[in-house]
């Protein structure tokens, strides 16, 4: 009989702990509203501390999922802005350059740009596939 109300007193008091999930909801709250504030290097910052500090919240993962990708995109899409400026700048620069030296320093400005560039896109690029292939 005492093992028995020892068992129903373990189950009872397991059945009584939050959630993972639920431990998890205020930092997704946190996560959303830094997101909604377009403080993209934040969210993916408390998004790597959800994934540290709970890694059985299953649901709230999935949820963090979504909202990594959306943010990652959106600081990708905004630095290729920049960095396409940048690069249209420098291009003409290197086109109305008269010395040899200044050619040279510009057109190695522009190759790195240009990869910046290239590696931004193929980021987005990413991004967009697997937004695809989630149901």
């Amino acid at each position: 009989m005492n093992k028995i109300i020892i068992l129903f007193s373990i189950f009872l008091f397991a059945s009584c702990q939050p959630s993972a999930d639920e431990k998890a909801a205020p930092l997704m709250g946190r996560i959303d509203s830094l997101y909604q504030h377009k403080a993209y290097d934040q969210t993916l910052n408390a998004i790597s501390e959800l994934r540290t500090k709970f890694p059985k919240a299953i649901e709230s993962r999935k949820r963090a999922l979504v909202i990594w990708q959306k943010a990652s995109l959106e600081r990708a899409q905004v630095d290729i802005g920049r960095t396409d400026s940048a690069l249209q700048f420098t291009v003409q620069a290197y086109n109305h350059a008269t010395s040899f030296g200044e050619k040279n320093r510009l057109r190695v400005l522009r190759d790195s740009l240009q990869v910046r560039y290239d590696a931004l896109c193929g980021t987005v690029r990413v991004i967009h596939h697997r937004q695809k292939q989630q149901p």
